[in-house]
């Protein structure tokens, strides 16, 4: 036991949990809720990428396979198998944007007053004509492409939708609005760069809510006053009503300042919706000041008039604004950091040695908030004492359970702690593209992803169907340990063990449900259902021994499911498998769902699609956006960039996976 670990013992065994007392727990319990605990703790700091906790969870976790007895030597002479991530976008020296008038007239704006780079721009510089784009939306009913081509142009666009000062009579939807729909819509048509303008009525909106507020603390007030002084009150009331009062007034007071500080028409901070994916365009937030003499010039109408006119018609005004030209130069980088896998090795012994069994859980989280929270613009220390620190928990237990068997198993067990599940399957997608152990010797992969707060002893068991040996095994093992099941057949899912059934391996994930504090800073340890975790634990060391003495290995089953790390809904279905950590130009592709469209198209893993019918794609977003085009039963044209070289393909799209 390391000194860390000594350090936090005395304080964890006392902790609560919603469902047992701690001091009714077993063993085993105790064991669970103590490396829950450690994980969760704030010294950890949420586990997310780019923090010092992150590393000490990983550090935590190699500590206690090596007190097992596993080899954590295996890559490269330790547990760590490392790989860097994007972390952000930081700004350099040398962002610039002027406008150049039909009488050559430049005029310069200057960085963070009149204009600021967007994180989530691409470095690069552009000299080109301006074309207004209104809201830069297509949809069946309003189109402000229609009509204007903005190949090689720069194009100027508004924030949000028409109508958004009336939001029940608007038939926008929040797709519409996004900032990567409008972003991709540019990218998608060969635009040169894009300025974002704010909309007026978010102004109103936001100033009208100020102002609102501000006259109910005056009301509230007022009626704190009046019971204040009353001649009747005992002390201890009107003691109460005067701190009540004080804070009060405190509270008008900041509702005064800001509405005096009110900026209504304020740049994005950087860092605002996070950094690109895949390609992308120089991308500025731009003061509406900066653009309404260049406005009023081209179309003979302020902005303000333009959006009354929109919001009014439904029709939109777009136009070349002729003469004006837009030239600049964002200059940027996406930040990479360090993570890592923790692995560590349990070798078997007999002629199946050589086949290896894979067991996991992803240990990071959210740390601080941020993209993937669901408290927006929080800055609390987001715990993911469920997510996943039950799961690594469990996995730490089966480590310790299995190494200390009297007799070793037949096949080999790989342990691994994944890293950048929460961004996208990193690590396990990471794993399959650069593996230990050879892939085609790996016979199935279990894991564990949120087994913390499992209800009436209900566990959510997926990949049910993706081999015939879990047939009468899982039900079975479900019994022994006392859980009602709830089986799902489909072996891809949203969590690490898709990137294993992508490469046609039989997986088995195990999930207790989600719950109000899921992603939330709220994912506290005192809320677990530790006895939970402990059945959910006992469930997968059974199957797990018996998928290592099987004398045969587990048969793998194509399974027509849905996808859920592909993004659906009603656009028609195409079969890929993002990689969501390839910073390539392009959707980068880590595999595709067997037996799936892209899959009988010929399409790969390590493919980038960079074309989709007449549609440029550059990132997930736009071949998202570009597939919607297209409905169930359509041959489309897709062109890959493979080992350097443009493929062109043909896909038959299959029918949506809602």
């Amino acid at each position: 036991m390391t000194r860390r670990m000594v350090s936090f013992g005395a304080v964890l065994l006392v902790a609560m949990s919603t469902y047992v007392r701690a001091e009714e727990l077993n063993d085993a319990e105790k064991r669970l809720l103590k490396d829950v605990s450690v994980l969760a703790s704030d010294e950890f700091e949420g586990r997310g990428v780019g923090t010092e906790g992150l590393n000490k969870a990983a550090v935590y976790i190699e500590g206690n396979f090596r007190e097992a007895g596993l080899n954590v030597t295996v890559d490269n002479g330790d547990a760590f198998q490392e790989f860097e991530v994007s972390n952000g976008a930081k700004l350099e020296d040398g962002n610039s944007l002027e406008f150049v008038d039909a009488a050559g007239v430049k005029t310069a704006l200057e960085m963070d007053k009149g204009f600021r780079t967007c994180s989530f721009s691409e470095p690069g510089t552009f000299d080109a004509e301006i074309v207004f784009a209104g809201y830069a939306i297509e949809t069946e009913k309003y189109n402000d492409f229609a009509g204007i081509d903005v190949k090689d142009k720069v194009v100027l666009f508004l924030r949000r939708t028409p109508q958004s000062g009336d939001p029940h009579a608007s038939i926008f939807n929040e797709r519409d609005a996004s900032l990567k729909t409008k972003l991709s819509q540019c990218y998608r048509r060969g635009a040169k760069a894009v300025l974002i303008l704010n909309d007026g009525a978010s102004a109103k909106n936001d100033r009208s809510s100020l102002e609102e507020k501000l006259a109910k603390a005056k009301d509230k007030i007022v009626e704190v006053a009046e019971k204040t002084t009353q001649t009747d009150l005992p002390e201890a009331d009107k003691s109460k009503n005067l701190t009540d009062l004080t804070a009060e007034v405190v509270h008008l007071k900041q509702l005064r300042e800001m509405l005096t500080a009110f900026d209504a028409d304020p740049l994005m901070a950087f860092g605002y919706a996070g950094e690109k994916s895949g390609d992308a365009l120089p991308t500025f937030h731009v003061k509406r000041s900066a653009v309404e003499s260049l406005i009023k010039t081209a179309t003979g109408k302020t902005l303000a008039e333009i959006e009354a006119s929109i919001d009014e018609t439904l029709k939109p005004a777009s136009q070349v604004l002729t003469g004006q030209r837009a030239a600049g130069k964002a200059s940027l980088h996406v930040e990479k950091v360090t993570v890592k896998n923790v692995i560590g090795v349990l070798e078997g012994e007999g002629p199946l040695k050589e086949e290896t069994i894979v067991v996991g859980a992803h240990y990071d989280h959210l740390g601080h908030g941020g993209d993937g929270s669901l408290q927006p613009g929080s800055k609390e220390i987001h715990n993911g004492a469920d997510d996943n620190g039950s799961g690594s928990a469990g996995l730490l237990e089966l480590v310790r359970r299995l190494a200390g068997r009297n007799e070793k198993l037949p096949r080999r067990i790989v342990f691994m702690a994944f890293t950048g599940e929460e961004r996208g399957l990193l690590g396990s997608a990471h794993y399959v593209k650069t593996p230990l152990f050879p892939i085609e010797q790996t016979v199935v992969m279990f894991n564990l992803d949120m087994i913390g707060r499992m209800e009436q002893s209900k566990l959510t068991v997926y990949g049910t169907g993706t081999s015939h040996f879990w047939d009468t095994r899982v039900d079975e093992a479900g019994t022994a340990v006392g859980l009602t099941l709830i089986k799902k057949p489909e072996g891809f899912g949203p969590s690490d063990h898709s990137s294993f059934y992508a490469k046609k391996i039989p997986v088995l994930h195990v999930f207790g449900g989600l719950h109000p504090d899921y992603h939330r800073p709220s994912d506290d340890v005192e809320k677990l259902n530790v006895p939970g975790m402990r059945q959910a634990t006992d469930f997968f060391e059974k199957l797990i021994v018996e998928a290592a003495q099987s004398p045969t290995k587990p048969d793998y089953i194509e399974i027509q499911g849905k996808a859920e790390m592909e993004r659906t809904g009603s656009r028609p279905y195409f079969g890929s498998i993002p990689d969501f950590n390839s910073d390539q130009k392009g959707f980068a592709l880590s595999g595709v769902a067997p037996g799936g469209p892209a899959d009988q198209a010929g399409i790969k893993g390590g493919d980038v699609i960079i074309q989709l019918g007449d549609q440029k794609i550059g990132s997930l977003d736009d071949f998202d956006l570009a597939l919607r085009k297209f409905k169930a039963g359509d041959q489309a044209d897709v062109t890959v960039r493979r080992a350097g070289q443009e493929v062109k393909l043909k896909v038959t799209l299959g029918k949506p996976r809602g």
